[in-house]
């Protein structure tokens, strides 16, 4: 049986080949726990540890020490967010926007049921942030601001080097979700003054089950409370046993995506641009939620007016595999929230399909699937 042509790589996507080889021998011959370091096996699982750990912080600039390993993106922002309320009593304080994915909305309104104040900021119709409305909100006992590099759903890109500036200067911490950008857009720590940083090795061609929160050790320093305790690894922020296997996939996905990252993008937005424009082709009704510029290279989110998403999801299952959003709120029955905060009504909003590229889909295959899409839209909005 054929499988249908994969377009949820937002959702994961395929190991790479490299990857699973580099991983492979830590499975079975450097199988050691890197923190018994009093034998051989140990000693090579920590090496192997280390050298992932420099690679990673390589490709933010960070430094290796900053680089705390976590089960994904997930569990980083729930440490980055409850580890630093955790840890300053003072300032209560947390600004977001409205379409941060739901892992760092929960966290805010987790922490708001124990006396903190979180402020949600608005995005206007194409999910973008206001900057000035941002700088009007900070507050005295403001300690952190988190805007997501890249929506997942929408693929809209924000200006969080310009995020970083307003929060630097005026003295507030601030933390970035970068699952979707890591190793595919420039990232830079410093340049972009971010403070804390989450993402996961399995939107990027890696393994799933290892994610990374990096946390700023100076200029300024922050400082967090575990949420894990047991063992104090990970220099006490995140105890458990490592996931060696999974660190070496995650590095050595980094250092795939590392060249020619810039061809490799333009490739994606050529794909992804010819995509839109024959389906806009055979269905003039379709839109494109978010503009098609400043958004991720391998992102489109189309509503099918008149369909509802999750008929049109099934009719194709057998040709093209897609989701109507967030695999982390994909079996919700409610709309989508970042749709909904952008300001679409519900018919809009259940009508829209996010599609999303991977380096392994080319234009013929995605170009043989457009007809299908068609011809599957109109027997159902018949």
């Amino acid at each position: 049986m054929n499988k249908p042509l994969y377009l949820d790589s937002h959702s994961t996507t395929p190991v790479d080949p490299q990857v699973l080889e580099a991983m492979l021998p830590y499975f079975t011959e450097e199988y050691g726990n890197a923190a018994s370091k009093s034998h051989i096996y140990g000693v090579n699982a920590f090496q192997a540890v280390e050298t992932g750990r420099e690679i990673i912080a390589k490709s933010i600039n960070a430094k290796s020490q900053e680089i705390i390993f976590t089960s994904g993106a997930t569990e980083a922002i729930n440490l980055a967010i409850k580890g630093l309320a955790f840890k300053n009593k003072e300032k209560k304080h947390f600004i977001t926007i409205k379409t941060e994915h739901k892992a760092v909305l929960d966290c805010y309104e987790w922490i708001q049921s124990l006396g903190h104040e979180i402020t949600l900021i608005d995005v206007n119709a194409f999910g973008e942030i206001d900057l000035e409305k941002l700088s009007l909100n900070i507050q005295e006992n403001t300690i952190l601001v988190s805007v997501m590099h890249a929506n997942n759903e929408t693929g809209i890109i924000h200006p969080i080097k310009k995020i970083g500036e307003i929060c630097r200067e005026n003295g507030v911490f601030f933390f970035t979700d970068a699952t979707q950008t890591m190793g595919k857009e420039h990232l830079d720590v410093e340049s972009m003054k971010i403070d804390m940083l989450a993402c996961s090795a399995h939107k990027l061609n890696g393994p799933k089950g290892i994610g990374v929160l990096y946390v700023r050790r100076s200029r300024p320093r922050i400082k967090l409370d575990a949420i894990i305790h047991g063992g104090g690894h990970e220099k006490g922020l995140r105890s458990g046993t490592l996931n060696v296997p999974g660190i070496v996939g995650f590095a050595e996905a980094i250092r795939i995506l590392s060249k020619d990252r810039e061809k490799k993008q333009v490739q994606l937005r050529e794909i992804r641009d010819t995509f839109w424009n024959e389906i806009k082709t055979n269905i003039p009704t379709a839109q494109l939620n978010g503009k098609l510029e400043n958004r991720l290279a391998a992102n489109l989110n189309i509503s099918f007016q008149g369909v509802e998403s999750e008929a049109l999801i099934i009719a194709l299952k057998n040709d093209v595999a897609v989701s109507s959003g967030s695999a982390c709120t994909s079996d919700a029955v409610y709309p989508s929230h970042v749709l909904k905060a952008m300001g679409f009504d519900e018919d809009r909003i259940y009508s829209s399909i996010r599609f999303g590229i991977d380096n392994v889909n080319h234009n013929e295959e995605t170009g043989k699937k457009i007809i299908t899409i068609s011809e599957q839209f109109n027997r159902l909005n018949f």
